[in-house]
């Protein structure tokens, strides 16, 4: 009797071992983290505020000659000259991502060694 009793909790526990090994999902974890971080790029693409690459931080003279250079440099790039007190600074472009951002700023390094890239708002 005892030895029939163990034998069927044997099988008791062999069986929903087995039942919950199968019912899991298809998905691996690292599939799951790829889905979340696409997910989540997709969204900054969409809603975030963006990254604009810094040019020159200074004196008025120096701020609209540099401002003025660079359109002759990249005429299709637009430039933003923004006063935030005691200082002129030239910022160029507007990228979504960090990553268009640093590919445009690598462009830009080769005549403006002191290029930056920042982000804006938040």
């Amino acid at each position: 009797m005892k030895k029939s009793v163990a034998v069927a909790c044997l099988l008791f526990v062999g069986f929903f071992t087995t039942q919950t090994v199968f019912s899991q999902s298809e998905k691996s974890d690292t599939m799951l983290v790829e889905e979340l971080i696409s997910k989540k790029r997709s969204f900054n693409k969409e809603f975030s505020y963006g990254f604009r690459i810094q040019l020159y931080n200074g004196l008025e003279v120096e701020a609209k000659r540099t401002s003025a250079k660079f359109k002759l440099d990249f005429p299709e790039t637009k430039t933003h000259l923004v006063y935030s007190q005691p200082e002129w600074k030239i910022q160029v472009g507007f990228y979504k991502t960090k990553l268009e951002a640093d590919r445009a700023l690598l462009n830009f390094k080769r005549k403006y060694q002191s290029a930056i890239v920042i982000p804006l708002g938040k």
